[in-house]
């Protein structure tokens, strides 16, 4: 049992957690890895863990766009460019990362792309592109980080699904094969990984208002989507990365192999 203890008004609670729990999820003197950070969810992200404590690296295909984010972050935070789809990429990039911070406590799979056409029309490009970043990255960048994290005995692992991943959208035949495959490796990652220190779990929003989810969503499309969602809009990119924060802490310790939903509920209805 916690403690709970309120002094004066409004949110300034002390929490006393009599089994050593941190209710304030900070991340502290961790280093966070967090792909496909230079914008969107990722940088969100990134910014929400420096905010935590953390340093992290933002590893992202466009380095130039990377060091502008790193940049407007701060508080070390730097960039690593790499092709999360290429073993080599990947390879170099983890090297990078362990040579300058000396290891590696938190993974955030966010690097992805996207391409919608019915799918009698999908073109095959289409198809090896979004699998490759996807789901192969997702693979890649777990495996690798993975074996730093086993020699150190802990770490966090966080990888981007979708609402995608969950129900099948229209149009979306390579993502929700991407993102429904996202979700198995997290599972089996977690099997494999959850007794020897490390914690291995996915977030599959609803549609995200970033940039390009704007630009994608828009009109009596996005109209019609919202209004299938029970809370009646689509979701923040600080919102994902709220989730974010509370998996990559201590205080989910005990949360290994799960798929947190933040979708309005759209997929229960």
């Amino acid at each position: 049992m916690a403690e709970l203890t309120r002094r004066g008004f409004g949110p300034t609670w002390k929490v006393v957690a009599t089994m050593g729990v941190d209710f304030s999820f900070g991340l502290q003197g961790k280093v966070a890895v967090v792909t496909g950070g230079a914008s969107g969810i990722g940088a969100a992200i990134a910014e929400a863990y420096r905010t935590k404590g953390a340093t992290v690296a933002i590893v992202d295909r466009d380095p130039a766009h990377a060091e502008e984010t790193a940049a407007r972050i701060g508080g070390g935070t730097y960039a690593v460019a790499c092709d999360v789809s290429d073993p080599a990429s990947v390879d170099a990039a983890v090297r990078t990362i362990v040579e300058r911070s000396g290891g590696i406590d938190i993974l955030v799979n966010s690097a992805g792309v996207v391409r919608l056409a019915p799918a009698e029309d999908l073109d095959v490009a289409d198809w090896q592109l979004t699998i490759g970043v996807n789901l192969t990255g997702t693979f890649l960048m777990t495996q690798r980080v993975g074996q730093v994290m086993l020699a150190a005995g802990s770490g966090r692992v966080i990888s981007l699904a979708s609402q995608a991943g969950v129900v099948a959208i229209p149009e979306h035949v390579a993502y929700t094969a991407s993102k429904f495959g996202v979700r198995g490796l997290t599972q089996s990652f977690a099997a494999e990984w959850g007794g020897r220190g490390i914690t291995v779990n996915c977030i599959s929003p609803t549609v995200v208002m970033t940039e390009l989810g704007k630009l994608a969503w828009a009109g009596p499309k996005a109209d019609a989507h919202r209004a299938q969602i029970p809370r009646g809009r689509f979701a923040e990119p600080e919102e994902i990365a709220a989730a974010a924060v509370f998996l990559a802490s201590d205080g989910a310790a005990m949360v290994n192999g799960t798929n947190l939903v933040v979708d309005g509920g759209f997929t229960i209805v």
